[in-house]
C-alpha cells in the first residue's frame, strides 16, 4: 500500500488512465466487429465504410499513445487486406 501523497496519487491516475485506455480499446474492438459482421454478410460496400471508421478509431487510439502506431498500421493492413480478399 502506498504511503506519501504522491505515490497515492499516481495509483489514481494509473486507475484513470487505465479505464480511458480500455475504453478505447473496446471502441476499435466494436468497430471491427461491425466490420467482419458486414464481411460476414457479403455487403462490400458496408464493410468499406465500416473500414474507414475501424481506420479512424485506429488513428485515434495510436495518437494517444494507448497502442502503438506501427501496431495500428499493421491491423488496418490486414483488415484492408480482407476486403480486397472479399471483393475479389
Amino acid at each position: 500500500m502506498a504511503h506519501s501523497i504522491s505515490a497515492k496519487k499516481r495509483i489514481r491516475q494509473n486507475e484513470t488512465h487505465k479505464a480511458r485506455n480500455r475504453w478505447r480499446k473496446e471502441r476499435v474492438k466494436v468497430a471491427v466487429r461491425s466490420f467482419e459482421e458486414a464481411l460476414g454478410q457479403h455487403d462490400t460496400e458496408k464493410a468499406a465504410e465500416c473500414l474507414q471508421v475501424v481506420f479512424k478509431q485506429l488513428d485515434q487510439v495510436a495518437a494517444t499513445g494507448t497502442i502503438h502506431k506501427k501496431t495500428a498500421d499493421r491491423r488496418k493492413s490486414r483488415l484492408t487486406l480482407m476486403l480486397n480478399k472479399a471483393k475479389a
